[in-house]
């Protein structure tokens, strides 16, 4: 089951543009964590993904993250409907996360929160 969808806006400036979102939404970063190359930030539905052009580039073809209660169900379900995994279930700072690819061709991210997160986040 889908918990919760995010809207990813690419930033080089993640520091700037949370500020600016943080602004536009009243209330201040759900999340903010790094990974990598990226730093991230997630406030309300928005995913802010901070980092050079190069770090960046990967993702921009990519949706999501959706995220959902139960990572390994909702793998076996998209294989079952004709999605290809395209990256595994690889453990995060926040919890797990694969990318699928459609049967219509969208690349999507689906991550698992912590149980910490999701009680905190969604309640």
């Amino acid at each position: 089951m889908i918990l919760k969808t995010y809207a990813r806006v690419f930033t080089q400036d993640l520091t700037a543009s949370l500020v600016f979102f943080e602004q536009l939404i009243g209330r201040g970063a759900d999340l903010r964590f790094t990974s990598g190359e990226l730093e991230l930030a997630a406030i309300g539905d928005i995913l802010l993904i901070g980092g050079a052009e190069e770090a960046l580039a990967p993702l921009r073809p990519s949706y999501g993250p959706l995220i959902v209660d139960d990572l390994t169900q909702t793998q076996a379900l998209l294989e079952q409907a004709g999605a290809v995994i395209t990256h595994p279930l690889t453990r995060t700072p926040t919890g797990a996360m694969l990318y699928a690819r459609h049967p219509d061709g969208n690349l999507v991210e689906y991550m698992q929160w912590l149980p910490e997160l999701v009680k905190r986040i969604i309640g």
